[in-house]
């Protein structure tokens, strides 16, 4: 949970414009606005691009990382129908903006970051920002979490050629995955749900994320 002594900082207002504007493009879920208008976007990027924090955008990280457009990680917040009583497993942690979202939609988040120097500045972040439910790992996250899972929801933040085999086996029933799919600029944001023995694959819009490097995603350049 992110403490409630940052809802009255003085980007507040910046917040609460961000809110409307992911709203009039099509966000509904109230719980995942509420987090938006909570979480000090500000904290998570660098001093550089701190006015820029609060714009419908991505913004550079350094080390050819950003951190992903609001929209982007609205959406995929919104697919995961979270109800906050789950266990989540993040992917791509970066600067750690949508792992204190994440903070504030279920119950425990474990996310993966395989640049060490970005884990370290996503965990400075979360802490400063209040977030005490969250554990940060510096590692392949293709592999995921094994030792923490299954997992009630999986969310990736990178583009991976195929679907990661090692998510999919910690990806509890009726658990969801959400992750970008695709090479180059041709990439499908998709939600897999565990249904039984069999997964359910849904397309749900064109996106451009960075690659998902590591054993199962794009080789180390």
């Amino acid at each position: 949970m992110v403490a409630q002594r940052l809802t009255g900082d003085s980007y507040g207002g910046y917040r609460t414009r961000l809110v409307e504007q992911l709203q009039a493009k099509g966000i509904k879920d109230l719980a995942v606005l509420k987090a938006i208008a909570t979480v000090p976007r500000h904290l998570f990027v660098p001093e550089g691009v701190r006015h820029r924090a609060y714009e419908d955008s991505a913004l550079p990280l350094g080390a050819g990382q950003t951190v992903s457009q609001p929209w982007v990680q609205a959406r995929s917040l919104e697919l995961l129908r979270l109800t906050g009583s789950e266990r989540v497993l993040e992917v791509g942690a970066g600067s750690g903006y949508q792992t204190a979202l994440l903070g504030c939609l279920c119950a425990a988040v474990f996310a993966v970051e395989r640049i060490p120097a970005l884990a370290y500045q996503a965990r400075e972040a979360l802490a400063q920002a209040g977030v005490s439910n969250v554990s940060v790992l510096v590692g392949d996250g293709t592999l995921g979490w094994s030792s923490c899972a299954p997992y009630d929801a999986i969310v990736v933040a990178a583009a991976s050629p195929t679907v990661p085999k090692p998510l999919i086996q910690q990806l509890a029933p009726g658990g969801r995955l959400v992750i970008p799919v695709g090479d180059g600029d041709v990439q499908s944001l998709r939600v897999l749900e565990r249904r039984g023995d069999e997964l359910v694959e849904t397309h749900v819009a064109d996106v451009r994320f960075v690659p998902l490097i590591g054993r199962h995603g794009v080789p180390e350049p």
